[in-house]
């Protein structure tokens, strides 16, 4: 049986770089499931593919190459990463993300992800769904106005403009989405360890979750 960690939380929790800080440090595979709803999103909207043609969304799925170079996302040989965390992709990827075919497809290939490396994984269902029987589940959280700050700096610090409080609504609009859909609602797993990071930096919460994995 592989070795899995499973990442849960809210948008702007800080989920990626911590689980891909614990990744490197437990020499784990390092699995953005966020990324992967997002690159949905792109495609989609790149080919005028709206949430309500199901059958072109299996389609365009079942049409995307992905994978992971370190953190970085490439489908169908192009490195997407930069181009899914623009204000764009952010404002539409919940409501792919509500589909339920769509998360059917991604819930199984991140199961077979599972199946074949020790991984850390970080989303929204993942200790709920995609990684159920993980020994360590985690769920990270954070008021809105901090997980808005993260964004708006990091947005800020790649010279896209972007305003503070549209961010700040986008994320609790997007709060409101992921645990209030149907299929596979944001939840905090029963027996995840709940951390909040409003008052922590990168490394205290790194070694927060370090703390409670014994190899």
């Amino acid at each position: 049986m592989n070795f899995s960690i499973a990442i849960d939380g809210p948008a702007g929790a800080g989920k990626s770089t911590i689980a891909r800080l614990v990744g490197e440090k437990f020499n784990l595979m390092y699995i953005n499931t966020g990324s992967m709803y997002r690159a949905v999103t792109l495609f989609a909207l790149r080919n005028n593919i709206g949430i309500h043609e199901i059958d072109k969304l299996i389609k365009l799925i079942n049409s995307l190459n992905m994978h992971f170079e370190g953190e970085r996302l490439i489908v169908n040989g192009e490195d997407i990463s930069d181009e899914i965390r623009m204000p764009v992709i952010s404002e539409n990827v919940s409501m792919f993300s509500l589909i339920k075919e769509v998360r059917e497809i991604l819930v199984d290939l991140q199961k077979e992800m599972a199946e074949h490396y020790n991984v850390i994984m970080d989303g929204r269902d993942i200790g709920t769904v995609v990684l159920c029987d993980s020994p360590y589940k985690f769920y990270l959280t954070a008021s809105a106005e901090k997980r808005a700050e993260r964004r708006y700096n990091e947005l800020i610090a790649k010279g896209i403009s972007v305003n503070y409080n549209d961010i700040l609504s986008d994320i609790i609009r997007r709060d409101n989405i992921d645990s209030t859909r149907e299929v596979s609602p944001l939840i905090k797993a029963e027996d995840a360890i709940e951390i909040d990071t409003s008052n922590m930096n990168i490394e205290q919460v790194v070694d927060e979750i370090s703390s409670y994995i014994k190899l």
